[in-house]
């Protein structure tokens, strides 16, 4: 059943435009469902041509499918410049694709995964966002929106390139909706905690508050809506979130040295 849709995305009452990356799995895969269930009209991009006809065929709304990899701009610019001359000016755009490894500094093999991951959660943001954003500005209206991660707030170890490219991507994020004020179209910085997708299925130590990718979602959506500037998913991730900007650096250290990390691999993205 279709839920109605947002007046503040759609003047008019009608279906929500939303362009999406990463959409072939986890969040991503979750977000399309979700707006599916809203009536929209989706732009779906990711790497797996497969995985997104999978999907489309599943969703019963029109889809527009883009397989790319977030770190080539020339073919996110063609996607985007594509996706407005097919369904117009989106009403919302989601940078969610996204990479997480393990990575060591010591470990020259690591360097590679650093850069692809760097390129991706960062610059694959910025890739995302730049065709959209003069055709937003020009009618005024829309939300940009960065798929960021609790991971942002303070380094863990074992997971230098995850957590500096999740805080650039707050900072940058941050910069461009200060940036972006007045012109009516908004910013939506969004940090999940641990969320149930093929990304933390093999994370080997535990997981708390650990959401179901479709309630994340909806949560997500509801954000959307409101325009908010920052918010972190579960709500008990948020008060976590809090706390660890608040711990002096030397209790930070001395709790998070023996931390859990993710295993060192080839960093491939998952979507």
């Amino acid at each position: 059943m279709r839920r109605k849709s947002d007046s503040t995305e759609n003047p008019g009452g009608k279906p929500p435009v939303v362009f999406l990356t990463g959409a072939s799995s986890g969040i991503g895969m979750a977000l399309a469902r979700e707006y599916a269930a809203r009536g929209a009209i989706l732009g779906l991009a990711a790497r797996r041509e497969d995985a997104l006809r999978a999907l489309a065929a599943e969703l019963g709304v029109p889809c527009h499918l883009y397989p790319l990899d977030v770190r080539d701009f020339p073919a996110l610019a063609a996607a985007g410049h594509d996706f407005i001359a097919r369904a117009g000016v989106p009403d919302i755009v989601v940078a969610n694709a996204g990479i997480s490894v393990g990575t060591l500094t010591e470990e020259a093999d690591d360097l590679a995964s650093f850069r692809a991951v760097l390129d991706t959660n960062v610059l694959g943001i910025v890739h995302t966002f730049q065709p959209f954003v003069a055709a937003m500005r020009t009618v005024r209206r829309g939300r940009l929106v960065g798929i960021a991660s609790v991971a942002g707030i303070r380094g863990l170890p074992g997971a230098g390139a995850y957590c500096a490219s999740k805080a650039a991507a707050i900072a940058y994020l941050e910069s461009l909706r200060v940036e972006l004020r007045g012109s009516g179209v908004k910013v939506v910085t969004l940090a999940p905690g641990y969320i149930a997708t093929p990304m933390t299925a093999h994370n080997p130590y535990p997981m708390p508050f650990l959401m179901p990718a479709d309630a994340a979602a909806r949560s997500m959506a509801r954000h959307i809506e409101r325009g908010s500037r920052f918010a972190v998913m579960p709500w008990q991730m948020g008060l976590a979130a809090r706390l660890l900007r608040l711990l002096p650096r030397p209790l930070f250290d001395a709790v998070f040295a023996g931390a859990g990390r993710k295993p060192r691999l080839p960093a491939v993205p998952h979507s």
